[in-house]
């Protein structure tokens, strides 16, 4: 799917939200500036936050719980050794019921947990975003067929 602006990938966002069943992880790719975080943006909003998103990037993860799903935004960009998602602690974030959207998941490989959905996002030659939704999982297939439902051709 391409997204022409940030408006658009914010809606993509939104969009994903609405097909979101209360537990998943998702796998958040892309290089630096594909728009992750405004994706996950989005997300929230489409939830029903409205206070601020900001990038996990130096906290490791943001935890949002005043939407209808409790969801744990995290970012491994600056993690140097895998054993650094251990040493912090942050397995216990993936038990339970709840949406966790991991930027730089294969800087936490093989600690982190099998993803449910992955997104990809890239900046396209012709401007914008590319997004790309591939499910992992049965529940990843749910929210696909949930998002595709929502999403015009």
């Amino acid at each position: 799917m391409h997204l022409v602006d940030e408006d658009a990938t914010l809606a993509a966002g939104q969009k994903l939200a609405r097909a979101l069943p209360q537990r998943l992880t998702v796998f958040l790719c892309g290089d630096l500036g594909a728009g992750k975080t405004t994706l996950t943006r989005g997300l929230l909003r489409g939830l029903g936050h409205t206070g601020k998103v900001k990038s996990p990037t130096y906290t490791l993860v943001e935890p949002y719980k005043d939407s209808r799903i409790s969801v744990y935004h995290f970012d491994f960009y600056r993690f140097t050794h895998a054993e650094e998602f251990l040493e912090a602690g942050l397995e216990e974030y993936f038990e339970g019921d709840g949406i966790r959207l991991v930027e730089w998941p294969d800087r936490a490989q093989p600690y982190l947990p099998a993803a449910d959905l992955e997104v990809r996002l890239q900046v396209s030659a012709a401007g914008g975003r590319d997004l790309e939704l591939r499910a992992l999982s049965e529940e990843g297939q749910t929210c696909l067929e949930r998002f595709a439902a929502h999403t015009p051709n």
